[in-house]
């Protein structure tokens, strides 16, 4: 269970006083049981002192009573000694008043064999006397050895005093433990009561200052929050007075306030870098993923989508052997082997959305100070290189074309203009009655003459310089415009029609009249391809930041040797074609910031896509 900072301060504190009571409470414990000891010592050894002296004083009595021993027998000397003991009224004074003291537990008086003359426990005297620990091995002992035997059961020490009355005689003062920890227990449980009263204040006391400690923490917290949700403006914390202190808190709040100007600054360059590279990025038709030195993916660009078949941000944070895992056409092309990515350049097909893709992949190593920091993986589609680079040499053979032709057209005007003033001047001087020959061949150089001005106001359609007029434009909407203006050509060739055109797509901006007439022409050359009938698809889609528009048939397909030529001028597969509709439709797309690929099979049909970029 996590601990709030708060009550792990509390316990802190508490734990701390705890300590220090403890360590109080032992110190003092062992100076109340040595001094207990001592004056338990003392007493036993004045005890005694005194039970000696009244002996002696009981004896000189019994001399005075002219008492005297029968013989100086051992027996007779005991029995002596025992009577004059048991008949001083000072000594039975002296044991009573012994047994009344605390810790004492009974004083004895015995002779050299062992047995109890006289003693505080009438139950003794006469018996053969037990002999005890002596008192000064308790008091030699080490502390923690005197609190065990305090903790035990309880136990009888005892202090020997030897004497002489006519033989030997000893006093025995003996001490109990039991009776020891009885007279302590009071300064104990009154210690013990002060100890707990102390706990329970300081366990107050603790949680009030760290209460009070922490209030301006929880400031500093909102105000670090505030600034972690993008607020780096926000006022510093007045932290009860602590802001403009120059304590520690203070200096915090204020070192807070600082970070956050720098992190809102850096918050700016951050975003602008990132919008820039986001732009960048998005302009790129190369897949780039960036991996650190763990082989994780921090950077993946939209391109690279395409590629991968998933989003990139599903794929962030993910090890490159889950981005491409065994199996995958790129695992064996990338060379990995475990986490770590070499350097390699090699070229793979990829099943992409598109359909197989020749790819070309390579993997640079970034190194800082001779120290690897990740690699960087670049996947490159080779095929629609091939494709950029057709379109780029379309466009520039028809730009080409296009200045020979304007001037071959030129050319050719003025003298069809004299050829045709002359042929006016020559049907008018042929009389009427001139025979059939000569009007039949004026009459075809006539025709010739207008097809061959038509065949020139064609050239120069194509060269002039295009007017655009840009407007946005739903293309769901001009899209079902063409398909009403070739409805008869579907119905005249039995042709079904396979149209999805979502209205959800954005605009585009586009010259509506160019543009229909753009994709009238595919659509018409699909219709064309089926002259026995067949499926066209007109499909409106979104890519990207593209609006995408596919037109497929499943006509007889164009051949191999014929897919590098289709958007050449003046190029025709199809008797009395002028080979001038998709190379018009080609440069109606470019003059838009588009562009326009294809895909075909033989025997299946052909596919032509649009892309446009989106108003947005």
């Amino acid at each position: 269970m996590q601990l709030r900072l708060r009550t792990k301060l509390t316990l802190v504190m508490t734990g701390l006083v705890l300590l220090v009571v403890a360590v109080l409470s032992g110190v003092f414990f062992w100076q109340l049981l040595e001094q207990v000891l001592r004056e338990t010592t003392k007493r036993t050894v004045d005890l005694a002192t005194d039970s000696f002296v009244q002996v002696d004083r009981a004896l000189a009595d019994a001399s005075n009573h002219g008492w005297r021993p029968e013989s100086n027998s051992a027996e007779d000397i005991r029995d002596y000694v025992r009577y004059a003991l048991q008949t001083s009224e000072g000594l039975q004074a002296q044991l009573k008043a012994a047994i009344a003291s605390t810790a004492i537990y009974e004083v004895s008086i015995i002779d050299q064999d062992g047995m109890v003359l006289i003693s505080s426990d009438k139950s003794q005297e006469g018996k053969i006397h037990l002999r005890h620990s002596p008192l000064s091995e308790l008091m030699q002992r080490g502390f923690l050895h005197q609190v065990a035997v305090l903790r035990g059961s309880s136990r009888i020490y005892e202090y020997s005093f030897p004497f002489k009355a006519g033989q030997p005689f000893d006093i025995r003062v003996a001490m109990s433990t039991g009776l020891l920890l009885d007279e302590i227990s009071p300064s104990l449980r009154k210690s013990g009561t002060i100890v707990l009263v102390a706990v329970v204040i300081s366990t107050l006391l603790a949680a009030v200052v760290s209460r009070a400690t922490l209030a301006p923490l929880r400031d500093i917290a909102a105000h670090l929050d505030r600034i972690s949700a993008g607020q780096y403006d926000a006022p510093s914390p007045d932290v009860k007075g602590f802001a403009g202190s120059g304590d520690e808190l203070g200096l915090v709040s204020r070192k807070i306030t600082q970070v956050g100007q720098q992190l809102r600054g850096v918050h700016e360059i951050f975003s602008t870098m990132r919008e820039n590279m986001n732009s960048v990025m998005a302009g790129l038709e190369d897949g780039l993923l960036l991996f650190t030195r763990d082989a994780r993916a921090v950077m993946i660009s939209p391109a690279a989508e395409k590629f991968l078949g998933a989003p990139a941000g599903h794929l962030l944070g993910r090890r490159v052997t889950e981005i491409f895992p065994l199996g995958h056409p790129l695992h064996e092309a990338l060379h990995i082997e475990g986490d770590e990515l070499s350097e390699v350049a090699a070229e793979t097909e990829l099943q992409t959305s598109e359909g197989p893709r020749r790819v070309s992949v390579t993997v640079q190593a970034i190194q800082e100070d001779g120290e690897r920091m990740g690699a960087l993986v670049t996947l490159r589609d080779l095929d629609s290189l091939e494709s950029i680079n057709t379109q780029l040499q379309v466009s520039e053979r028809l730009a080409a074309l296009g200045r020979i032709t304007a001037g071959v057209a030129h050319e050719v005007k003025n003298p069809l203009n004299s050829m045709r003033l002359w042929l006016e001047n020559l049907k008018e001087s042929l009389p009427a009655e001139q025979d059939g020959a000569s009007q039949q061949a004026v009459q075809v150089l006539d025709k010739e003459i207008d097809r061959l001005d038509a065949v020139v106001k064609r050239f120069l359609d194509f060269t002039r310089p295009m007017d655009i007029r840009l407007e946005a434009t739903q293309l769901a909407e001009l899209l079902k415009e063409v398909l009403e203006v070739a409805r008869p050509q579907f119905q005249k060739s039995n042709i079904q029609l396979a149209q999805l055109l979502p209205i959800d797509v954005p605009e585009v901006y586009v010259d509506r009249a160019l543009l229909k007439q753009a994709v009238l022409n595919l659509v018409l050359n699909a219709a064309e391809a089926m002259p026995s009938g067949g499926q066209l698809r007109l499909v409106l889609s979104r890519r990207g930041e593209m609006a995408e528009i596919t037109v497929g048939d499943t006509g007889k397909g164009i051949p191999l040797e014929n897919r590098q030529k289709i958007f050449q001028l003046f190029f025709t597969t199809r008797p009395g074609g002028s080979g001038i509709g998709l190379a018009s439709t080609f440069r109606i797309v470019q003059l838009h910031n588009g562009s326009i690929d294809f895909t075909s099979e033989v025997g299946r049909g052909t596919t032509f896509r649009i892309e446009l970029p989106l108003a947005a």
